[in-house]
């Protein structure tokens, strides 16, 4: 399905990324269109139209089954692109490194601007944001130039040899016909994940929900201490745990039992694995909990309600919209905002993806193999493993110089 013509589908009021004006006091824009309960993203030029070059591309994305929220980062960093062209009246597909460098710096500087003198103190993005942006549109050429575009195959070169110690499976094949990179490129400093401390884990679980003994029921938000004990035992990312319906949680029944993480493209809210399928198998206390949540599900009625059972999803509504409907994640941030409001000990800037990053840390420090955290994250390439939490094993290393008596004893024979 194609999205050049827009006005086939309702889309939301026009809202600029940016309140700088730019030529005739408008800018490109990253739009959301809505299509039935889903929806997706374009890029719409300063005049209203759509950017057709950029909404080819993100026709291949979608073709080629990338998340929402791939397509949605990657038509704000085009949109952005899309500014800086009409700003100066430069045609795509007449560019060369200059433009992209030009393009870069100010990305860097907060300004898609140069003629605009910032007032105050801007913040400036971080290389990440500006790398994402970039990402986006040098893959937006790569593309372009598979499809013949002469200036948009010069802006990547073929590169026969991978600098590093890491080489990753294949990479014979790859040295011996070479490998399309971009020649623009922003390195990215690596910076220690954040994480939650065990009390701050704790804090959070048990403000959620309490068992209590003399009635023999749960009180609070079960859901939620499910969730967050979900995120904190497997490392899921938070899409991945709406996602899951009670078909793909595997109860232990003499066995260990496990969560299978399913590929879907058909979840009301855009939810997915965004690694494919992949199982994890979880401890007896998470599997007891999803059974007392089934069981308070069943008490609501939803037993009766779902037509199919195996197919609804386990985390759904019950207070707020359609009754047993998926869970909302703008419901499970709303959630924690309000936690992190009633406890201190949370640092304000946590969001559930904080778990994942504690899960894949306790697992380093607890001695696990590396392939071992890579597989159970769902990375498809342990290379991002090693990029995401190299300093936890450097730290745990260096960590073991500490004892320097133990390490001198041995030199005793040496006199």
């Amino acid at each position: 399905m194609s999205f050049l013509s827009a006005s086939r589908y309702p889309v939301q009021q026009r809202v600029p990324l940016t309140s700088t004006a730019g030529r005739g006091g408008a800018l490109a824009i990253s739009q959301r269109v809505r299509i039935g309960e889903g929806s997706t993203w374009t890029v719409l030029a300063d005049d209203f139209s759509v950017a057709v070059p950029v909404e080819q591309y993100l026709e291949y994305l979608r073709s080629a089954d990338c998340s929402p929220n791939t397509i949605k980062t990657y038509a704000r960093g085009l949109a952005l692109w899309w500014s800086f062209l009409e700003r100066r009246s430069q045609a795509w597909d007449a560019i060369g490194v200059t433009e992209l460098g030009t393009f870069v710096g100010q990305l860097r500087r907060g300004s898609m601007a140069a003629e605009v003198v910032a007032i105050g103190r801007q913040e400036r993005p971080a290389d990440a944001t500006v790398a994402s942006r970039v990402r986006a549109v040098m893959g937006f050429y790569r593309y372009h130039a598979s499809c013949g575009v002469e200036v948009a195959d010069r802006l990547h070169e073929t590169v026969h040899s991978r600098s590093g110690g890491y080489l990753p499976f294949l990479e014979h094949v790859a040295r011996k016909h070479g490998r399309r990179s971009s020649v623009v490129k922003v390195r990215v400093h690596a910076k220690p994940v954040p994480i939650l401390l065990p009390g701050q884990v704790t804090s959070l679980r048990d403000a959620e929900a309490s068992w209590d003994a003399d009635e023999g029921v749960w009180s609070g938000e079960l859901r939620y201490r499910l969730l967050w004990m979900l995120l904190e035992e497997t490392g899921m990312r938070l899409g991945e745990a709406l996602g899951l319906r009670h078909r793909d949680w595997k109860t232990g029944t003499g066995t260990t039992a496990q969560v299978e993480v399913v590929h879907q493209a058909d979840h009301p809210h855009g939810m997915r694995a965004k690694s494919g399928y992949r199982r994890i198998f979880v401890g007896s206390a998470l599997d007891r909990l999803y059974g007392d949540w089934v069981w308070a599900l069943c008490e609501a009625g939803a037993d009766v309600e779902l037509d199919d059972w195996d197919n609804a999803y386990i985390f759904c509504n019950l207070y707020r919209g359609r009754r047993f409907a998926p869970l909302r994640p703008e419901s499970v941030y709303k959630h924690l905002g309000a936690r992190k409001k009633q406890l201190p000990s949370l640092p304000g800037e946590m969001t559930p993806h904080w778990y994942r990053h504690t899960h894949a840390t306790a697992l380093l420090l607890a001695g696990v193999p590396l392939h071992v955290v890579s597989r159970r994250l769902g990375h498809s390439d342990v290379q991002t493993t090693i990029n995401t939490y190299a300093h936890v094993t450097e730290d745990a290393e260096l960590r073991a110089c500490a004892d320097w008596q133990k390490i001198t004893r041995s030199w005793g024979g040496l006199e």
